[in-house]
Protein backbone atom coordinates (compact mmCIF):
# COMPACT_ATOMS: atom_id res chain seq x y z
CA UNK A 1 0.00 0.00 0.00
CA UNK A 2 1.39 3.39 -1.01
CA UNK A 3 2.16 5.60 1.96
CA UNK A 4 0.49 9.02 2.17
CA UNK A 5 2.12 11.97 3.91
CA UNK A 6 0.43 15.11 5.22
CA UNK A 7 2.36 18.35 4.75
CA UNK A 8 1.86 22.04 5.54
CA UNK A 9 1.96 24.10 2.30
CA UNK A 10 2.64 27.24 4.33
CA UNK A 11 5.89 25.76 5.67
CA UNK A 12 7.03 23.04 3.27
CA UNK A 13 9.95 24.36 1.22
CA UNK A 14 8.92 22.27 -1.79
CA UNK A 15 5.46 23.81 -2.24
CA UNK A 16 6.21 26.95 -4.26
CA UNK A 17 8.51 25.19 -6.70
CA UNK A 18 6.00 22.35 -7.13
CA UNK A 19 3.25 24.82 -8.08
CA UNK A 20 5.50 26.66 -10.52
CA UNK A 21 6.18 23.45 -12.42
CA UNK A 22 2.68 21.96 -12.33
CA UNK A 23 0.57 23.03 -15.32
CA UNK A 24 -2.74 22.77 -13.40
CA UNK A 25 -1.67 24.80 -10.37
CA UNK A 26 -3.54 28.08 -9.98
CA UNK A 27 -3.94 30.98 -7.61
CA UNK A 28 -6.18 29.01 -5.23
CA UNK A 29 -3.38 26.50 -4.61
CA UNK A 30 -0.92 29.27 -3.89
CA UNK A 31 0.74 29.84 -0.53
CA UNK A 32 -0.52 33.44 -0.65
CA UNK A 33 -4.19 32.44 -0.93
CA UNK A 34 -3.82 29.78 1.74
CA UNK A 35 -2.01 32.20 4.06
CA UNK A 36 -4.85 34.72 3.75
CA UNK A 37 -7.38 31.99 4.59
CA UNK A 38 -5.37 31.00 7.65
CA UNK A 39 -4.92 34.53 8.98
CA UNK A 40 -8.58 35.45 8.44
CA UNK A 41 -10.46 32.29 9.42
CA UNK A 42 -7.84 30.17 11.27
CA UNK A 43 -8.51 27.16 9.06
CA UNK A 44 -6.04 24.30 9.29
CA UNK A 45 -4.02 24.34 6.05
CA UNK A 46 -2.79 20.95 4.80
CA UNK A 47 -2.04 18.82 1.75
CA UNK A 48 -1.61 15.09 1.25
CA UNK A 49 1.00 13.59 -1.08
CA UNK A 50 2.68 10.29 -1.83
CA UNK A 51 6.07 12.05 -1.85
CA UNK A 52 8.04 11.41 1.29
CA UNK A 53 10.18 13.90 3.24
CA UNK A 54 13.25 14.94 1.27
CA UNK A 55 11.74 13.84 -2.06
CA UNK A 56 10.55 16.28 -4.74
CA UNK A 57 6.77 16.71 -4.63
CA UNK A 58 5.17 14.67 -7.42
CA UNK A 59 1.53 15.18 -6.46
CA UNK A 60 -0.67 16.86 -3.87
CA UNK A 61 -4.26 17.42 -2.84
CA UNK A 62 -4.49 20.64 -0.83
CA UNK A 63 -7.36 21.29 1.59
CA UNK A 64 -8.41 23.17 4.70
CA UNK A 65 -9.81 21.71 7.89
CA UNK A 66 -12.77 23.90 8.78
CA UNK A 67 -13.72 23.70 12.46
CA UNK A 68 -17.14 25.20 13.11
CA UNK A 69 -19.57 24.75 16.00
CA UNK A 70 -22.30 26.02 13.66
CA UNK A 71 -21.82 23.94 10.50
CA UNK A 72 -19.61 21.09 11.71
CA UNK A 73 -16.01 19.93 11.04
CA UNK A 74 -15.12 19.28 7.42
CA UNK A 75 -12.35 19.27 4.83
CA UNK A 76 -12.70 21.61 1.85
CA UNK A 77 -10.40 21.94 -1.16
CA UNK A 78 -10.32 24.95 -0.90
CA UNK A 79 -12.71 27.36 0.93
CA UNK A 80 -13.82 30.54 -0.88
CA UNK A 81 -12.08 29.32 -4.02
CA UNK A 82 -13.76 29.00 -7.42
CA UNK A 83 -11.80 25.88 -8.37
CA UNK A 84 -8.91 23.89 -6.91
CA UNK A 85 -8.11 20.73 -8.85
CA UNK A 86 -6.08 17.92 -7.27
CA UNK A 87 -2.52 18.20 -8.56
CA UNK A 88 -1.96 14.61 -9.63
CA UNK A 89 -0.45 12.93 -12.67
CA UNK A 90 -2.10 9.51 -12.44
CA UNK A 91 -5.42 7.96 -11.45
CA UNK A 92 -3.62 5.68 -9.01
CA UNK A 93 -2.03 8.57 -7.13
CA UNK A 94 -5.35 10.41 -6.97
CA UNK A 95 -7.18 7.32 -5.71
CA UNK A 96 -4.56 6.85 -3.02
CA UNK A 97 -4.81 10.46 -1.76
CA UNK A 98 -8.59 10.44 -1.90
CA UNK A 99 -8.83 7.15 0.02
CA UNK A 100 -6.63 8.59 2.77
CA UNK A 101 -8.97 11.56 3.27
CA UNK A 102 -12.09 9.40 2.99
CA UNK A 103 -10.85 7.33 5.90
CA UNK A 104 -10.82 10.46 8.07
CA UNK A 105 -14.49 10.98 7.23
CA UNK A 106 -15.30 7.32 7.85
CA UNK A 107 -13.63 7.56 11.25
CA UNK A 108 -15.97 10.37 12.27
CA UNK A 109 -13.35 13.12 12.49
CA UNK A 110 -14.91 15.02 9.58
CA UNK A 111 -18.50 15.62 8.51
CA UNK A 112 -17.48 15.48 4.85
CA UNK A 113 -14.77 16.10 2.27
CA UNK A 114 -15.50 18.52 -0.59
CA UNK A 115 -13.37 18.89 -3.73
CA UNK A 116 -13.99 21.88 -5.97
CA UNK A 117 -13.38 20.37 -9.36
CA UNK A 118 -15.12 17.87 -11.60
CA UNK A 119 -11.99 17.06 -13.60
CA UNK A 120 -11.33 13.60 -12.16
CA UNK A 121 -13.16 10.31 -11.62
CA UNK A 122 -14.66 10.83 -8.18
CA UNK A 123 -16.10 7.38 -7.52
CA UNK A 124 -17.95 7.16 -4.23
CA UNK A 125 -18.54 10.93 -4.12
CA UNK A 126 -21.66 12.88 -5.02
CA UNK A 127 -22.32 16.26 -6.61
CA UNK A 128 -22.81 19.02 -4.05
CA UNK A 129 -23.04 22.03 -6.38
CA UNK A 130 -22.47 23.05 -10.00
CA UNK A 131 -21.42 26.38 -11.48
CA UNK A 132 -20.46 27.87 -14.81
CA UNK A 133 -16.85 28.97 -15.27
CA UNK A 134 -15.93 31.60 -17.89
CA UNK A 135 -12.40 32.07 -19.26
CA UNK A 136 -10.99 34.33 -21.97
CA UNK A 137 -8.11 33.14 -24.15
CA UNK A 138 -5.66 36.06 -24.34
CA UNK A 139 -3.55 34.67 -27.19
CA UNK A 140 -5.38 36.59 -29.99
CA UNK A 141 -4.15 40.15 -30.57
CA UNK A 142 -5.82 43.01 -28.72
CA UNK A 143 -7.91 44.08 -31.74
CA UNK A 144 -9.29 40.55 -32.05
CA UNK A 145 -10.06 40.48 -28.34
CA UNK A 146 -11.89 43.81 -28.59
CA UNK A 147 -13.98 42.79 -31.60
CA UNK A 148 -14.97 39.57 -29.81
CA UNK A 149 -16.79 41.73 -27.25
CA UNK A 150 -20.54 42.20 -27.63
CA UNK A 151 -21.07 45.35 -29.70
CA UNK A 152 -23.92 46.90 -27.71
CA UNK A 153 -23.55 45.54 -24.19
CA UNK A 154 -19.76 45.77 -23.89
CA UNK A 155 -18.05 47.85 -26.58
CA UNK A 156 -20.71 50.56 -26.55
CA UNK A 157 -20.60 50.75 -22.74
CA UNK A 158 -16.79 51.07 -22.74
CA UNK A 159 -17.07 53.93 -25.22
CA UNK A 160 -19.74 55.63 -23.12
CA UNK A 161 -17.67 55.36 -19.95
CA UNK A 162 -14.77 57.02 -21.74
CA UNK A 163 -17.00 59.68 -23.29
CA UNK A 164 -18.82 60.52 -20.03
CA UNK A 165 -15.57 60.98 -18.12
CA UNK A 166 -15.67 57.91 -15.89
CA UNK A 167 -12.29 57.80 -14.14
CA UNK A 168 -10.12 54.77 -13.42
CA UNK A 169 -7.59 54.09 -10.66
CA UNK A 170 -5.90 50.97 -9.38
CA UNK A 171 -3.55 49.84 -6.65
CA UNK A 172 -3.74 48.20 -3.24
CA UNK A 173 -3.93 51.18 -0.89
CA UNK A 174 -6.19 51.52 2.12
CA UNK A 175 -8.02 54.35 0.35
CA UNK A 176 -8.88 52.14 -2.62
CA UNK A 177 -9.84 49.28 -0.29
CA UNK A 178 -12.29 51.55 1.53
CA UNK A 179 -13.89 52.59 -1.77
CA UNK A 180 -14.09 48.97 -2.85
CA UNK A 181 -15.57 47.83 0.46
CA UNK A 182 -18.16 50.60 0.41
CA UNK A 183 -19.31 49.29 -2.97
CA UNK A 184 -19.15 45.69 -1.71
CA UNK A 185 -21.60 46.45 1.11
CA UNK A 186 -23.96 48.14 -1.37
CA UNK A 187 -23.77 45.19 -3.76
CA UNK A 188 -24.20 42.49 -1.12
CA UNK A 189 -27.23 44.34 0.24
CA UNK A 190 -28.70 44.33 -3.27
CA UNK A 191 -28.17 40.56 -3.36
CA UNK A 192 -29.56 40.19 0.20
CA UNK A 193 -26.27 38.81 1.52
CA UNK A 194 -23.75 40.00 4.14
CA UNK A 195 -20.39 41.30 2.88
CA UNK A 196 -17.14 39.44 3.37
CA UNK A 197 -15.16 40.61 6.43
CA UNK A 198 -12.99 43.63 5.71
CA UNK A 199 -10.09 41.78 7.35
CA UNK A 200 -10.29 39.12 4.58
CA UNK A 201 -9.46 41.72 1.95
CA UNK A 202 -6.72 43.25 4.10
CA UNK A 203 -5.14 39.83 4.64
CA UNK A 204 -5.45 39.00 0.94
CA UNK A 205 -3.72 42.26 -0.01
CA UNK A 206 -0.94 41.61 2.53
CA UNK A 207 -0.42 38.04 1.27
CA UNK A 208 -0.63 38.71 -2.48
CA UNK A 209 1.50 41.85 -2.65
CA UNK A 210 1.73 43.32 -6.15
CA UNK A 211 -0.12 40.36 -7.67
CA UNK A 212 -3.39 41.87 -6.43
CA UNK A 213 -4.96 45.02 -7.81
CA UNK A 214 -8.06 46.86 -6.63
CA UNK A 215 -9.56 48.63 -9.64
CA UNK A 216 -12.07 51.44 -9.08
CA UNK A 217 -14.16 53.35 -11.63
CA UNK A 218 -15.75 56.59 -10.41
CA UNK A 219 -18.47 58.80 -11.81
CA UNK A 220 -17.55 62.17 -13.36
CA UNK A 221 -18.47 63.68 -9.97
CA UNK A 222 -15.94 61.43 -8.21
CA UNK A 223 -18.33 58.93 -6.60
CA UNK A 224 -17.17 55.26 -6.62
CA UNK A 225 -19.29 53.53 -9.27
CA UNK A 226 -17.78 50.06 -9.62
CA UNK A 227 -14.85 48.05 -8.33
CA UNK A 228 -13.13 44.76 -9.03
CA UNK A 229 -10.26 42.79 -7.49
CA UNK A 230 -7.94 40.93 -9.85
CA UNK A 231 -5.12 38.57 -8.92
CA UNK A 232 -2.27 37.64 -11.24
CA UNK A 233 -0.73 34.19 -10.86
CA UNK A 234 1.56 32.51 -13.39
CA UNK A 235 0.02 33.08 -16.87
CA UNK A 236 -3.50 33.89 -15.61
CA UNK A 237 -5.25 36.99 -14.32
CA UNK A 238 -8.28 36.12 -12.20
CA UNK A 239 -11.24 38.43 -11.68
CA UNK A 240 -12.24 37.37 -8.17
CA UNK A 241 -14.51 40.06 -6.73
CA UNK A 242 -16.76 42.69 -8.28
CA UNK A 243 -19.14 45.29 -6.90
CA UNK A 244 -21.03 48.31 -8.16
CA UNK A 245 -23.50 51.07 -7.40
CA UNK A 246 -26.56 50.46 -9.60
CA UNK A 247 -27.16 54.21 -9.97
CA UNK A 248 -24.16 54.35 -12.31
CA UNK A 249 -24.65 51.14 -14.32
CA UNK A 250 -25.76 53.09 -17.39
CA UNK A 251 -22.34 54.77 -17.56
CA UNK A 252 -20.54 51.45 -18.14
CA UNK A 253 -18.02 51.54 -15.23
CA UNK A 254 -17.83 47.74 -14.87
CA UNK A 255 -17.22 47.26 -18.58
CA UNK A 256 -14.43 49.85 -18.43
CA UNK A 257 -12.80 48.11 -15.45
CA UNK A 258 -12.83 44.61 -16.92
CA UNK A 259 -11.61 45.73 -20.35
CA UNK A 260 -8.77 47.72 -18.75
CA UNK A 261 -7.77 44.62 -16.75
CA UNK A 262 -7.89 42.44 -19.88
CA UNK A 263 -5.65 44.90 -21.74
CA UNK A 264 -3.18 44.93 -18.85
CA UNK A 265 -3.12 41.12 -18.76
CA UNK A 266 -2.55 41.00 -22.51
CA UNK A 267 0.25 43.58 -22.36
CA UNK A 268 1.91 41.53 -19.60
CA UNK A 269 2.00 38.48 -21.85
CA UNK A 270 -0.53 36.45 -19.87
CA UNK A 271 -2.44 33.67 -21.64
CA UNK A 272 -5.76 33.65 -19.81
CA UNK A 273 -8.27 35.92 -18.08
CA UNK A 274 -10.41 33.97 -15.61
CA UNK A 275 -13.84 35.58 -15.14
CA UNK A 276 -14.69 33.23 -12.28
CA UNK A 277 -17.65 31.07 -11.42
CA UNK A 278 -21.34 31.96 -11.71
CA UNK A 279 -24.47 30.26 -10.40
CA UNK A 280 -26.18 28.31 -13.15
CA UNK A 281 -29.49 29.98 -12.33
CA UNK A 282 -28.10 33.52 -12.56
CA UNK A 283 -29.08 34.16 -16.18
CA UNK A 284 -28.09 37.83 -16.08
CA UNK A 285 -24.53 37.20 -14.90
CA UNK A 286 -24.08 34.27 -17.28
CA UNK A 287 -25.16 36.46 -20.20
CA UNK A 288 -22.85 39.29 -19.08
CA UNK A 289 -19.82 36.98 -19.00
CA UNK A 290 -20.76 35.34 -22.30
CA UNK A 291 -20.49 38.75 -23.96
CA UNK A 292 -16.74 39.04 -23.34
CA UNK A 293 -15.76 36.46 -25.96
CA UNK A 294 -15.25 33.94 -23.19
CA UNK A 295 -15.57 30.17 -23.18
CA UNK A 296 -17.95 28.42 -20.79
CA UNK A 297 -17.30 25.21 -18.87
CA UNK A 298 -19.17 23.46 -16.08
CA UNK A 299 -17.53 23.41 -12.66
CA UNK A 300 -18.77 20.66 -10.34
CA UNK A 301 -18.12 20.35 -6.63
CA UNK A 302 -18.24 16.84 -5.16
CA UNK A 303 -18.50 15.51 -1.62
CA UNK A 304 -17.81 12.39 0.36
CA UNK A 305 -20.05 11.07 1.77
CA UNK A 306 -22.38 12.00 -1.08
CA UNK A 307 -24.98 14.57 0.02
CA UNK A 308 -28.48 13.23 0.48
CA UNK A 309 -30.10 15.98 -1.61
CA UNK A 310 -29.03 19.14 -3.44
CA UNK A 311 -29.00 22.33 -1.42
CA UNK A 312 -32.21 24.36 -1.58
CA UNK A 313 -33.25 27.61 0.01
CA UNK A 314 -36.10 27.34 2.52
CA UNK A 315 -38.59 29.85 3.86
CA UNK A 316 -36.30 30.73 6.78
CA UNK A 317 -33.52 31.64 4.35
CA UNK A 318 -35.89 33.83 2.34
CA UNK A 319 -36.92 35.67 5.50
CA UNK A 320 -33.28 36.11 6.56
CA UNK A 321 -32.40 37.58 3.16
CA UNK A 322 -35.31 40.02 3.35
CA UNK A 323 -34.16 41.19 6.77
CA UNK A 324 -30.56 41.62 5.57
CA UNK A 325 -31.76 43.81 2.70
CA UNK A 326 -33.27 46.21 5.27
CA UNK A 327 -30.47 46.09 7.86
CA UNK A 328 -28.14 49.05 8.52
CA UNK A 329 -24.62 48.76 7.09
CA UNK A 330 -23.07 48.07 10.50
CA UNK A 331 -25.45 45.13 11.01
CA UNK A 332 -24.58 43.76 7.56
CA UNK A 333 -20.86 43.98 8.31
CA UNK A 334 -21.31 42.34 11.73
CA UNK A 335 -23.32 39.52 10.13
CA UNK A 336 -20.51 38.94 7.65
CA UNK A 337 -17.88 38.87 10.39
CA UNK A 338 -19.90 36.32 12.36
CA UNK A 339 -21.02 34.04 9.52
CA UNK A 340 -18.13 33.79 7.08
CA UNK A 341 -15.84 31.67 9.31
CA UNK A 342 -18.59 29.01 9.29
CA UNK A 343 -19.46 28.98 5.57
CA UNK A 344 -17.22 28.28 2.61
Amino acid sequence: MTKVYEIDPLQDERWVGFLEKHSSAGVFHSREWLRALYHTYKYGIAAVTTSGPGEPLRNALVFCRVRSWLTGPRMVSVPFSDHCVPLVESADDFSCLLSHLKRECDGGAEKYLEIRSGAEDYRGMGESASFCLHRIDLRPNVNELFHALHANCIRRKIARAQREGVTYEDGATEELLQKFYQLTVVTRRRHKLPPQPLRWFRNLIAAMGNRLRIRIASSPEGQPAAGIVTIRYKATMTYKYGCSDSRFHKLGPMQLLIWTAIQEAKDAGLFEFDLGRSDLNNAGLLSFKDRWGSTRSILTYVRYPAPQAPKTENISMDVAKSLLALAPNRVLRTAGNLLYPHVD
